[in-house]
């Protein structure tokens, strides 16, 4: 049971007026800004409108994580990071993927109904494949299958997704699609992506042409959420900016403002538009100096709450074990069905 008294809720298969909306996050190293302002926070929001599952899909990551200690701590300081920004496991499903065995298990069903083709058109594979394709895992290349059995193990409705995530969604979409027809049709939903804000594409603080990453060797590239208020007002501080005087968008020609402006605007809940305008006639060293404050108010009480959590590490393992438990209880009876309908003789 999850500390804190109150009774919880176990989800079951979503209200159709409500829907369920499933999302994971790999627990490839720490939590940053990028993945705070694109995906974690409206998290947190969409709790008040839907049922909700979240996952940390450790599964996923083992394609790139190797040491099994940094997996185990990676894996409890993304649970922390997203406890901490909001996410409430009385009211929503938070567990680890590699602890609900009917993920990989539907997945395996879904490669057998997934054409190879569908697969060859994966824009991901190719890039993080990169020249070395013929020595890349074949979780890598079957990564979207698993991604798409994540989703649909629960019937999930509603996905949040960034744009480099939306042609996975698609071939969810066209899989569930594919074993409805072979196995009885509409017993997949086709879930509906939910691209969310304006920051959904928060860049590098040293390259503004670059997606902030986890996987950048400069740490100054980012901010991450375990990082304190002295930390992040540097980062700022330092942040690549131009010559030019003044302060608006135009991503083409001022990759760094413009990027500097959406994180204004996405941390301060306003439109971009409108933080442009306050700070058209600002030099930038000023206007860095109130991103910074900003910055520190909005995340400094996460990172706190974060320290806390991560001090506690049996708490967050009971968080998990839990959640794990009421995912199971929503994931097996579809996945039994699935069995039942494919021919699997049950004893």
């Amino acid at each position: 049971m999850v500390q804190g008294g109150r009774s919880r809720t176990l989800l079951r298969i979503p209200h159709p007026m409500r829907g369920l909306v499933f999302s994971g996050i790999q627990p490839t190293s720490g939590i940053h800004l990028g993945n705070y302002l694109g995906a974690i926070r409206h998290w947190v929001r969409l709790q008040d409108s839907y049922d909700c599952i979240y996952c940390i899909v450790d599964q996923h990551a083992l394609t790139t994580v190797h040491d099994p200690e940094a997996m185990r701590a990676n894996t409890r300081e993304v649970a922390a990071a997203l406890l901490a920004c909001g996410i409430d496991p009385q009211r929503s499903i938070l567990f680890v993927q590699s602890h609900v065995a009917a993920h990989a298990q539907l997945a395996w069903v879904f490669n057998c109904v997934t054409p190879l083709g569908w697969l060859n058109r994966m824009t991901q594979f190719k890039e993080k494949a990169g020249k070395d394709r013929e020595n890349a895992p074949v979780g890598l290349y079957a990564y979207p299958v698993l991604q798409a059995a994540d989703i649909l193990v629960y019937k999930a409705t509603h996905v949040p997704v960034g744009e480099d995530q939306k042609q996975h969604l698609e071939l969810a979409r066209d899989i569930a699609g594919a074993f409805n027809r072979r196995f009885g049709e509409g017993f997949f939903p086709l879930p509906e992506p939910m691209i969310l804000g304006e920051a959904t594409r928060v860049m590098s603080l040293r390259d503004g042409t670059k997606k902030m990453s986890k996987s950048d060797p400069s740490d100054q590239s980012r901010i991450n959420l375990t990082d304190d208020a002295e930390a992040i007002a540097t980062k700022i501080r330092r942040a690549k900016s131009d010559s030019i005087e003044g302060v608006w968008f135009d991503e083409q020609n001022r990759p760094e403002a413009s990027n500097l402006l959406t994180i204004y605007a996405a941390l301060a809940d306003r439109p971009r538009a409108e933080v442009e305008a306050e700070f058209r006639g600002t030099l930038f060293s000023t206007f860095k100096t109130r991103l910074a404050e900003l910055c520190v108010e909005k995340l400094a009480p996460i990172n706190a709450e974060m320290r806390g959590l991560l001090a506690n590490p049996a708490h967050i393992d009971r968080v998990l074990a839990d959640g794990a438990e009421r995912a199971r209880a929503i994931a097996e009876p579809i996945l039994a069905e699935v069995y039942d309908r494919v021919g699997f003789l049950r004893l």
